[in-house]
């Protein structure tokens, strides 16, 4: 799977996000000097976090027989001191179907092993960037 980032127009910060046969587009804010066209990635990080619980909880209901009929996931942000390296998520789950308490605990649980929440909690992350070499590079 690759991610491919390109950028709309010479003018503005709008960029489409190719993943495989999807297209997604980002921007930044108003705010930041953009057009406020798409999420910023910022939010797409966030939203990563959230659609894996939601994905994992309803895998998860699946495979154990629990009637979880649906999941709503909440993240707010507080990005108030990402300079200073803090980075904070708060999530609100609200579980569909009806289910035992007993049921809702485990969900809880199983929510917070979800795999992007666990990339972003316990992973080293490794990144490396470099330059292309060609006619389009100059």
């Amino acid at each position: 799977m690759t991610v491919t980032v390109n950028t709309v127009s010479a003018e503005g910060f709008r960029h489409s996000v190719q993943i495989d046969d999807h297209e997604l587009f980002a921007d930044v804010p108003k705010t930041s000097g953009g057009e406020g066209t798409a999420p910023e990635p910022h939010d797409y990080f966030d939203a990563a976090l959230g659609a894996c619980k939601a994905l994992t909880l309803k895998m998860y209901a699946k495979k154990k027989d629990i009637p979880l009929t649906g999941v709503e996931v909440e993240v707010t942000r507080d990005n108030s001191e990402e300079q200073k390296g803090k980075y904070a998520l708060h999530v609100e789950l609200t579980l569909k179907g009806v289910l035992t308490d007993a049921q809702r605990d485990e969900l809880h649980r199983v929510a917070d092993r979800c795999p992007v929440h666990k990339l972003m909690t316990t992973s080293d992350i490794s990144i490396e960037t470099h330059l292309s070499e060609g006619a389009f590079s100059q």
